[in-house]
């Protein structure tokens, strides 16, 4: 006969003896005083070993470790991570099933932030995407080479930020701004599948004075975040899927990842439907493309900033990037770039949300 798992009954006793909470507080937790993002038996070994004194591990403030900072640690006992005040939490660590590439998982877990939540304002699934620094610029497939534009590559150094797992929907943008502008529905012949991805929304629509990102919060990731998301570890063309974890230069492998003019039978399809990168991340390529931040400059990676790159201080046009189901292998490379005017929108293009933690 097993024995019964008393610990959780004493957490819950200790706490309200001393009069404190058993949830975790959003910001993180007091009790983690080795910063490994757990209060587990290391952390309680340092309190014990200070009990009495004016230590580290005054949680409270009182002077003495005492019974009060005992009640804090074992409320608090378990993952200590950072929730985002605008989501709620999914999952606290990365699954190793999804986020498949090992160094950023660590990354993820090094950071505290939690790894999957959902958005508060919208009902948007959004995945973590840790700090970190690549080579953002030219990347050649076996069938197509770079445009100018897509040099010199350049050292890119990111901040943590969250970003859709997935491409926003019809059902997502109807939610919000009551209407579906999109071409692909009923009336034109196609599925009532909302959980297509939007399109025929313009830069504007989205991110200008009363567009989707005003109604939500949200925002629009940056190119060199759009960027760093899709290739998630890999410096290929196109980013990895099983069976291909560092990528692949293979354009007649794009099928796997991307719906685009060879398989998509000349419509969008459901966000989702193809593989994911090694963030977890699906559509990266394919489906639709998708809006940016920045305005467009054609030698704007000569002189773009190393951290944190915004693009040009103006323009005409804004960027976009991913491919579509209209489009043929090479527009789907990681570096591919294309752009359009702020008001224009088209049955190619749609968008996919980002925000900071």
């Amino acid at each position: 006969m097993n024995s019964p798992n008393i610990f959780p009954s004493l957490v819950a006793a200790v706490a309200m003896t001393f009069g404190f909470s058993t949830s975790t507080a959003q910001g993180g937790c007091t009790a983690d005083f080795n910063n490994d993002h757990q209060v587990d038996g290391a952390d309680l070994g340092q309190l014990l070993s200070q009990w009495g004194t004016n230590g580290s591990a005054d949680i409270d403030g009182s002077g003495t470790i005492d019974g009060p900072d005992l009640a804090q640690l074992l409320a608090e006992w378990g993952s200590c991570i950072v929730v985002p005040t605008w989501a709620t939490l999914l999952e606290s660590l990365p699954d190793p099933a999804v986020v498949t590439d090992v160094g950023m998982r660590a990354q993820i877990v090094a950071s505290g932030l939690a790894w999957r939540v959902r958005d508060n304002a919208s009902n948007i699934e959004m995945l973590l995407v840790p700090a970190g620094t690549f080579t953002m610029g030219c990347s050649e497939s076996n069938w197509n080479g770079c445009d100018g534009d897509e040099s010199p590559t350049h050292q890119v150094t990111l901040s943590a930020f969250y970003i859709g797992r997935y491409e926003v929907t019809q059902a997502q943008w109807l939610a919000e701004m009551g209407s579906n502008p999109s071409g692909f529905v009923p009336a034109n012949g196609y599925s009532s599948d909302t959980t297509k991805p939007v399109e025929r929304v313009s830069w504007n629509m989205i991110a200008g004075t009363g567009g989707f990102n005003s109604v939500t919060g949200l925002r629009l990731p940056t190119e060199g975040e759009w960027e760093y998301a899709y290739r998630a570890g890999t410096t290929t063309a196109f980013h990895s899927f099983p069976g291909y974890t560092s990528g692949t230069n293979n354009d007649a492998l794009l099928g796997h990842i991307a719906w685009y003019s060879g398989n998509s039978v000349n419509e969008t399809h459901a966000v989702g439907g193809k593989k994911a990168n090694a963030l977890g991340l699906h559509d990266m390529s394919g489906n639709v493309w998708e809006w940016c931040q920045d305005w467009y400059g054609s030698t704007y990676y000569a002189s773009s900033p190393l951290t944190n790159p915004t693009g040009p201080a103006t323009g005409s046009v804004r960027l976009a990037r991913g491919g579509s189901w209209f489009f043929e292998h090479g527009y789907h490379r990681a570096s591919e770039r294309n752009s359009g005017t702020p008001d224009g929108y088209g049955i190619n293009t749609g968008f996919r949300v980002a925000r900071n933690p």
